[in-house]
């Protein structure tokens, strides 16, 4: 992430600036934008929103989306992939998802890019995981590991096939190496 220089802006300041691209996030009174994303990185955002929507959604018991803008605690923030509870999304009158979050995901997903700092990231998952978030990945597809965490407990590293955990509501089985497995597309 690159810190972009400026004077220090509320919370309500950058929520009226205009979006960017890549996303920039508010935190602690700075706008940091996030890096562009590779291939590799979107590969594994794609795949895995799609494999949590595809057990979530028609039981209506969550929603993955990518790149969601969740504002709470002061900081507005855009993880790579957000999972909310099914209660938690907010509906308008037509009966479709409201723009705006005001609340911490239930789940955030982050997928390391190369040259961004592990520990910036891993900030901004504590911060959800400190303000109700029940769950957060790291994934560091250098290493081929997951690095999980959740509230009250030391976070806890994953790799090849040991089953990741999930919200409890899901019934959504994946390890590691099937996540790293969507590298190689359209191979079996």
């Amino acid at each position: 992430m690159v810190a972009t220089p400026t004077k220090p802006l509320t919370l309500d300041e950058f929520l009226a600036l205009p979006e960017t691209e890549p996303a920039s996030e508010f935190v602690d009174g700075k706008i940091v934008q996030k890096p562009m994303p590779k291939r590799k990185h979107s590969v594994i955002q794609a795949k895995l929103t799609a494999a949590i929507n595809q057990i979530a959604e028609p039981q209506k018991l969550a929603f993955a989306f990518p790149e969601l803008r969740c504002t709470f605690d002061n900081r507005s923030l855009v993880p790579d992939v957000v999972v909310l509870e099914w209660q938690t999304i907010e509906f308008d009158a037509d009966g479709e998802p409201t723009d705006d979050v005001f609340v911490a995901p239930d789940w955030t997903i982050e997928i390391l890019s190369p040259n961004q700092s592990a520990n910036s990231v891993i900030d901004k998952i504590l911060h959800c995981v400190n303000n109700g978030t029940q769950l957060g990945w790291l994934i560091d597809a250098s290493d081929r590991s997951v690095l999980t965490f959740t509230p009250n407990q030391t976070p806890r590293l994953y790799a090849d096939e040991q089953s990741l955990p999930v919200l409890d509501k899901l019934t959504l089985v994946i390890t590691p190496v099937q996540v790293f497995s969507w590298l190689k597309l359209g191979q079996d």
